[in-house]
């Protein structure tokens, strides 16, 4: 019965809404030790778990640093990076943010960006430090606009990159596919055509993001005029 108290601990943690991964941490290794075996065994046991079943993502690993970034001031950091390049804008820098993880994506390299690892801390806060820079603040509609569009450009431009990878899962369905409708493809060629398509959506972005500094620009310029105090015979002031 003493193999049971992980249970115990676990409904007693969330009870008193502990740390959720300090509590099945704790309760799996007192279910260790009641099941007889040793601290290293029951260490042993959960780099087994990680390493053969991947119980555990390495992305979870990663968000806490994140946090603990954020928390130092990365954003602010962030924000203070971008303002001192005049030229910077929103729709610029999500234009070098679109290059870089489409060519990463293209070589294998998923995980190296992501809406929690790069887009929230770093990417949506020195894009609207940008537009900062340039106009002064900014309302809330468009800050959430701005941080709309930069999760769509690690969207986009991480899935038309990875089908240049041969060996993603992507491309191994499509290969799939295909032969099960009596059409043999090799990947290598579905890798080859894919590259036309991520030319092709890395201009068309391209094209979305320069709309967006244009109308953010008119955006900010109607909000300026609007807010211009006029004199009492309607010239402005």
């Amino acid at each position: 019965m003493l193999t049971l108290i992980g249970i115990l601990i676990v409904v007693a943690g969330f009870a008193a809404r502990l740390n959720p991964l300090l509590v099945v941490t704790v309760a799996g290794l007192a279910t260790g030790l009641a099941s007889g075996l040793g601290p290293v065994e029951v260490v042993t046991a959960f780099g087994k778990a990680f390493t053969e079943s991947r119980y555990v993502a390495i992305v979870w690993l990663v968000l806490p640093v994140i946090g603990l970034l954020e928390r130092a001031g990365l954003k602010e950091r962030a924000r203070t990076v971008i303002a001192g390049i005049p030229a910077a804008t929103a729709g610029r820098v999500l234009m070098i943010y679109f290059a870089v993880r489409q060519v990463t994506a293209a070589l294998g390299l998923i995980s190296l960006g992501g809406h929690a690892q790069m887009v929230r801390p770093l990417v949506a806060p020195m894009a609207e430090g940008a537009t900062e820079n340039e106009f002064g603040p900014i309302p809330s509609k468009t800050r959430f606009r701005i941080r709309a569009h930069a999760a769509a450009a690690d969207n986009v431009a991480v899935f038309f990159g990875e089908d240049i990878f041969i060996a993603i899962g992507s491309i191994l369905l499509i290969k799939g596919f295909l032969e099960q409708n009596g059409i043999i493809v090799e990947p290598g060629r579905l890798a080859l055509w894919a590259i036309p398509t991520a030319v092709a959506a890395w201009l068309i972005h391209n094209v979305r993001l320069v709309l967006l500094d244009r109308s953010i620009r008119l955006e900010m310029s109607s909000a300026s005029s609007e807010a211009e105090p006029t004199r009492p015979d309607g010239a402005s002031a």
